[in-house]
């Protein structure tokens, strides 16, 4: 069944966990204590594990955004996708169960324009995931006038995409705009007048690493 649109999240916390992760990981750790205090330990050891787990995917650490007009990347992950075309240039990120998931907005500006789409959960490092799968578009006139969009896109095991923001929100370079829950990707659209700093490959940290760079500055890329 077809779902109406993204989770709208609460506000960010100062805990170095997203707050959409606490629903998973107190009754895991619930489910540890009840198991391991009569002593069935293979039960705790593994309920253990899944703990480990959804504290590692829900962790939701600092970062310093560098300064400048650069496009910095919006996701963790790894860079399936580096190309310029004649309408701009297009970076796509996959993130494993593995990346930290929180995303982040790649330049400041205002959101001028969001979509969601509803769709299937094919796996996201395929090339038709973009357009097949669950996926909300943002679209942003950033603070120098550029256009820019980029795209959450659920997977094979990502099931819901979560947003922090709404359209005529102002967001800063680095601000959390939302994540997916449980591995996916995000596609990048970066004007022409950008010059590529990523290869296919590449792994990428949310804002820090810079994707592009406007009218290919010099400059030693944030990773």
């Amino acid at each position: 069944m077809s779902r109406p649109g993204p989770i709208t999240g609460r506000p960010h916390s100062r805990l170095p966990f997203a707050p959409e992760g606490w629903k998973f990981i107190l009754p895991c750790l619930a489910l540890v204590i009840a198991a391991a205090w009569p002593g069935w330990w293979i039960a705790a050891s593994v309920l253990a594990l899944l703990l480990l787990f959804l504290l590692n995917f829900f962790r939701d650490p600092e970062r310093r955004t560098p300064a400048g007009e650069v496009f910095v990347a919006p996701a963790d992950g790894r860079v399936v996708r580096a190309e310029a075309g004649k309408n701009g240039l297009r970076v796509d990120i996959f993130m494993n169960v593995f990346d930290v998931h929180v995303n982040r907005a790649p330049m400041a500006g205002r959101i001028t324009h969001m979509h969601y789409s509803p769709g299937s959960f094919v796996n996201a490092s395929f090339d038709n995931a973009s357009e097949v799968n669950e996926r909300n578009r943002f679209e942003m006139e950033t603070d120098s006038g550029e256009h820019i969009a980029f795209t959450q896109i659920a997977g094979l095991v990502a099931r819901r995409i979560v947003s922090y923001v709404a359209v005529g929100d102002h967001v800063e370079a680095g601000q959390r705009i939302g994540m997916i829950r449980f591995g996916s990707r995000v596609d990048c659209e970066i004007p022409a007048s950008f010059t590529l700093q990523v290869n296919v490959g590449d792994r990428t940290v949310a804002g820090k690493t810079i994707l592009a760079r406007k009218g290919g500055e010099s400059g030693d890329d944030e990773s």
